[in-house]
């Protein structure tokens, strides 16, 4: 197994904080909490906590939280964003489950909450080589509504089944990291890695390398979801991803390809 596909946790994470990965600068876990238990401490770096399933109230800083979601595929993203030296507690209303997204960057900006009236649930690749790589994009915050102290960009993306997302395949200087889940536990899909395809399952875990292409598919049949993060490196921020020339024309609304006569593309 690569040691870019973590596939450890299939089984599912246990109570409490579990440490996922730490990869080029970014760190990667997961927080599990029972109804009624709290959460507090001082953030020691910049960290996010993105909401998965559950309920929460609390405070960050001088932020009041209130967040709660059923479902990754039909809500869009509630995340807490906070600055390192940042006072946080949560308490669970309900059995409640966040990833927690971390780096190294110690500077300070005011606490930060999103929700879904603040998150766009983006409809990308709408009408493009037959509806194939429709998806649901979710930026939650990027250098476009961060302050500049900020180092994260956080999303998420709903992958529609039997269709690919971050494609054309695309690359950036900056490491990424993406983890996965599906509609039904025996859900699958295929991420690329330049050359390389892995077979990813519900909560498999993907290190993407720097400069490197990716792209992914999921199965028909099965929905995927994968939250994504990436840190700014110095002097070099993390706008828009450069993608892959050769398959570039696929982007174009009017772009011509083969089909069968006969058979409907279903433009999605």
């Amino acid at each position: 197994m690569s040691e870019h596909h973590l596939t450890a946790h299939r089984a599912g994470f246990d109570h409490g904080h579990t440490a996922v990965v730490e990869y080029q600068g970014l760190h990667f876990g997961v927080l599990r909490l029972a109804a009624g238990e709290r959460h507090a401490g001082v953030a020691a770096n910049e960290t996010a906590w993105l909401l998965m399933q559950g309920a929460l109230r609390g405070q960050a800083g001088d932020v009041r939280i209130e967040l709660q979601r059923e479902s990754l595929f039909d809500e869009s993203a509630s995340c807490v964003h906070v600055a390192a030296g940042t006072a946080y507690a949560f308490e669970a209303l309900q059995d409640t489950e966040l990833t927690l997204y971390a780096c190294g960057n110690t500077r300070r900006f005011a606490a930060r909450v999103f929700g879904p009236a603040q998150v766009a649930n983006e409809h990308r690749g709408k009408g493009q080589v037959a509806g194939r790589c429709l998806r649901f994009v979710r930026t939650i915050f990027d250098a476009t509504n961060s302050p500049p102290e900020c180092e994260l960009v956080l999303g998420e993306v709903v992958n529609l089944p039997g269709g690919w997302s971050s494609y054309p395949p695309h690359h950036h200087a900056q490491p990424e990291i993406y983890h996965y889940r599906f509609t039904l536990p025996q859900g699958f899909g295929h991420g690329e890695l330049g050359e390389q395809v892995f077979r990813l399952r519900h909560r498999d875990t993907l290190c993407i390398p720097p400069g490197l292409d990716h792209a992914h598919c999921s199965a028909p049949g099965y929905g995927m979801y994968y939250a994504w993060v990436i840190r700014h490196l110095p002097g070099n921020p993390y706008t828009v991803p450069e993608f892959s020339a050769e398959h570039a024309w696929t982007m174009n609304a009017d772009a011509t390809f083969w089909w069968p006569a006969g058979i409907g593309r279903g433009d999605g």
